[in-house]
């Protein structure tokens, strides 16, 4: 296959799905309530705080009453945006802490230092935000790796189910569809992306997925454990 580009997920790919909801999930659920009293009157936490207030029609409701409905939503896994906003000024502080790093598995930072040295031009599309994206690469078991991605994609630019975001990234970074090659542990996320004509690898990795997906599982799509297996 000829490459021109290389366009990665996170969770699942270069790094354990267990991180974000065993490490990243507890440490913003735990730290809730102390940031909201130590920062709830800032301008930047408050506009987050008065959103999710009026989602529950709560418009003058307890700061107490919102980090509940903010851990519950936690536990639930809920894809809002003011919860997204709000972890995220919380993992910032605990990465710079030092209170934990972002999981990578062992080979990946060795392969995409492989990949940038070579001249590949490399992108990272999650469903985190793209500054979540630069905290999770900057504080990484392997350091600072943000140096080797030269743009970062979150669902702004659509679902990542939908083929159209795909078809938008490649504009985004003007290369033709067919010369990028994306990577996911999801293969609904690789359907969308071959049908916007992209190159497609299903990471499987054996720690995330103890039932190897073979066959018709792999919709088609190169199956591959590691980052190393990666051949182009």
């Amino acid at each position: 296959m000829t490459i021109k580009a290389i366009l990665t997920d996170i969770e699942g790919t270069t790094s354990s799905i267990s991180f974000v909801k065993e490490v990243l999930f507890p440490y913003a659920r735990a730290a809730l309530p102390a940031f909201v009293r130590d920062h709830g009157n800032d301008p930047q936490v408050r506009q987050w705080l008065d959103a999710v207030a009026t989602e529950i029609a709560a418009g003058a409701c307890q700061d107490e009453v919102i980090v509940e409905t903010l851990q519950g939503w936690i536990d639930q896994d809920r894809k809002h945006t003011a919860l997204k906003a709000l972890q995220g000024m919380i993992w910032d502080a605990g990465y710079r802490n030092g209170d934990y790093a972002a999981h990578m598995y062992p080979e990946v930072a060795g392969v995409l230092r492989g990949w940038h040295a070579a001249g590949l031009p490399l992108y990272v599309y999650s469903s985190g935000s793209v500054p979540a994206q630069k905290l999770f690469f900057g504080f990484s078991e392997a350091g600072d790796l943000n140096g080797l991605f030269s743009g970062n994609f979150d669902t702004e630019v659509g679902g990542k189910r939908d083929a159209a975001s795909y078809a938008h990234i490649a504009q985004a970074i003007d290369t033709a569809p067919q010369d990028i090659l994306f990577l996911s542990d999801i293969v609904e996320e690789l359907d969308a992306a071959r049908d916007a004509g992209l190159q497609t690898v299903l990471l499987d990795r054996i720690s995330d997925y103890p039932q190897p997906r073979t066959g018709d599982a792999t919709h088609g799509h190169a199956r591959v454990e590691n980052f190393e297996q990666i051949a182009f």
